[in-house]
């Protein structure tokens, strides 16, 4: 199944707005239906590719069959750009100005490299599809003519080492998929991305990718132990054994490199055991500093829990923790923070951990609100981008952004940020609301995961653009880095370039000139075009 075109994942669970939801943005915000009528799929008019008919049969002959290399608008359509809030109105009002030349799925190691050799000989750019769920920019390339390399086809687990506790997957593999797999020999990655519906193994490890259970699972670039990348240039292994000491680690360049450096192939990841026990629960804090203070004790003195969440207090108020409960807290006149506590593991590794948590929470100012609003949290835990859509569809801007800071710079990133947002926003004549929670924790520091509403405006796209400028600029002056875990992609990556500086930058060009000398693979994202 393919994610809807205009909007995100499975049509059936995509739901209105209540009447009372859209009677609220509309009192609160402002916000009001949007009188241009949608756009069916049918009524997108797409020309027909550039590339020549040698092109396609070269690319044909490269995966096994003209099956395989889909020209139709369709296709093209649904490959064109990511899940951006502003990729979403733009491909709503008919922009497909980045669609790709046609779509190229090959089934092997061999055959992505067939493919890249027949786009150097043609001058087509190749971008990376897995899942579809870029935000920051990730499958617009800055160049012409393009194919998307959709590597559905390579969706297998290759192997499991139950010794080693070690599985090698191929890139394609959607993280359900994955999950099943490792859950039919007892292991699981602990990976749970609010994409997780739709993205793959391939897409964590090209953006380094952090689940909702980070905390107890790590983040997915802890997780790699192992990568195939397969280049213009030929073929990079990474990853003989768990740790080395031979030289810098390759897997960091792969790592985070959104398909400017090659195509990953084939990724080698640490599982652990299938939890027995699942217990969440829910925590109020008074304040979001109390809140953090309370996190911040269990990230770095214990116990950690497998998932450690906190909403601000608007957050909470508005209820987002929950999306199937929106707006349920705004008769509260005393909401607080709402943080989130997970546990997984033996029954009794759970229970000694919940009771420890518990006695750092309480001391640290928590009330216990039991397991009803945590089990709420993970029923719901993958329904904020249909909610997004929705909100869209009533006339509402809705869109995220996330940063991480060291501990001490947290409670000026989050405030920096916050006001960045109100104050463009509200000079634009849409004043928003800004939400915020605490979304991965570390020993020394966490990251923040703002979510944005207001009214669309006239022009929503220019609307935002100022506003995300503002924020950017507010995470570079309060010490916090531009991505957390979505990445850099074009809408991040000049203040990327500023915050790792121009030598490095130089550095990371030279090795894409090494790969990648005529600079087909993603131009422009990551790094500047030369």
């Amino acid at each position: 199944m393919d994610m809807l075109w205009n909007g995100w994942g499975d049509p059936a669970k995509a739901a209105p707005l209540p009447d009372s939801v859209t009677g609220l943005l509309r009192d609160l915000l402002g916000v009001k239906p949007r009188s241009t009528p949608a756009l069916a799929l049918d009524d997108l008019d797409l020309p027909a590719p550039t590339a020549g008919p040698a092109a396609l049969a070269a690319l044909a002959e490269a995966v096994g069959g003209a099956e395989h290399v889909r020209t139709d608008a369709e296709s093209r359509i649904r490959h064109t750009r990511g899940k951006s809030t502003p990729d979403l109105l733009r491909i709503r009002t008919g922009d497909l100005s980045d669609v790709p030349q046609a779509v190229v799925l090959p089934a092997t190691h061999d055959e992505v490299l067939a493919v890249l050799r027949v786009c150097a000989d043609h001058a087509l750019a190749a971008v990376p599809f897995g899942g579809g769920t870029s935000v920051v920019g990730g499958l617009a390339p800055e160049r012409g003519a393009f194919v998307a390399l959709d590597l559905r086809r390579m969706d297998a687990l290759l192997d499991l080492d139950p010794v080693s506790r070690t599985a090698v997957l191929q890139p394609g593999l959607r993280a359900p998929a994955a999950e099943a797999l490792l859950a039919e020999q007892g292991f699981t990655l602990g990976h749970f991305p609010q994409s997780f519906e739709w993205a793959s193994i391939g897409g964590f490890a090209a953006a380094r990718s952090s689940g909702q259970a980070s905390a107890g699972y790590g983040r997915f670039d802890e997780m790699v132990l192992g990568l195939t990348l397969a280049t213009p240039e030929g073929t990079v292994e990474t990853g003989r054994a768990p740790r080395s000491a031979a030289g810098p680690d390759l897997r960091q360049l792969i790592l985070g490199s959104e398909g400017a450096f090659g195509v990953i192939t084939s990724v080698t990841v640490r599982v652990r055991p299938l939890p027995e026990t699942k217990v969440y629960e829910g925590w109020r804090f008074a304040s979001f500093e109390a809140g953090a203070a309370a996190l911040r004790r269990l990230a770095q003195d214990g116990p950690r829990p497998t998932v450690l969440r906190l909403s601000d207090e608007t957050e909470t108020l508005i209820g987002l923790a929950s999306p199937d409960k929106i707006g349920a807290g705004l008769g509260q006149s005393d909401a607080g923070c709402l943080a989130i506590t997970g546990y997984e593991g033996t029954p009794e590794e759970t229970a000694y951990r919940r009771e420890r948590a518990a006695a750092v929470l309480t001391a640290c100012g928590g009330t216990p609100l039991g397991t009803e609003s945590g089990e709420r949290w993970a029923h719901g835990r993958f329904s904020a981008p249909y909610l997004r859509d929705a909100l869209l569809d009533v006339g509402a801007f809705a869109e995220t952004l996330e940063t991480a800071a060291f501990w001490s710079r947290v409670p000026e990133l989050y405030a920096a940020v916050r006001t960045a947002l109100t104050d463009t926003l509200t000079e634009a004549g849409t004043p928003p609301l800004v939400m915020c929670h605490i979304s991965h924790v570390y020993e020394n520091g966490a990251s923040l995961y703002f979510t944005v509403v207001s009214a669309q405006g006239e022009d929503p796209v220019a609307h935002w653009t100022p506003a995300k400028h503002a924020a950017n600029e507010a995470i570079g002056a309060a010490g916090g880095t531009i991505s957390h875990h979505h990445g850099v992609g074009t809408d991040h990556r000049d203040w990327y370039v500023r915050e790792t500086g121009e030598l490095a930058v130089e550095a990371l060009r030279a090795v894409k000139r090494r790969l990648d000398p005529d600079g087909l693979l993603n131009p422009g994202v990551l790094l500047p075009t030369d």
